[in-house]
């Protein structure tokens, strides 16, 4: 049974920071890219960063120069650091895992999110 589990999400002040986790079980996870994506009440969840099995990461340009992203094969792990939040980053935040085959099958699995409410 695959499981995607994200943690470290709660309420911080305008400015503040938050690091994000998910840890993978069930799944051979080195060999997934592991992304984030947020969705904020009545938006379509969209694309923050993505880590590459090799690495490579790409980041949406709201993300970016303030959310790293990390990758700890040997815990299963994505990191997500959130820096300098601002209200609008108010958002559930998911988990998700991407495995493309060189056969073109392409295996997808998410986190069940964590909620990051920033407000003063």
């Amino acid at each position: 049974q695959v499981q995607l589990v994200e943690s470290g999400g709660g309420l911080v002040q305008p400015g503040g920071s938050l690091r994000l986790s998910c840890a993978a079980s069930g799944i051979i996870f080195c060999a997934y890219t592991g992304g984030w994506y947020r969705q904020a009440l009545g938006k379509q969840r969209e694309l923050v960063a993505a880590i590459a099995s090799g690495g490579s990461i790409k980041y949406a340009d709201s993300a970016k120069g303030r959310f790293p992203i990390s990758r700890d094969n040997a815990k299963n792990t994505v990191y997500l650091q959130i820096n300098s939040l601002k209200p609008e980053d108010t958002a559930v935040y998911y988990c998700k895992a991407t495995l493309r085959t060189s056969l073109g099958f392409q295996y997808t699995y998410w986190g069940q999110g964590t909620q990051v409410t920033v407000s003063s």
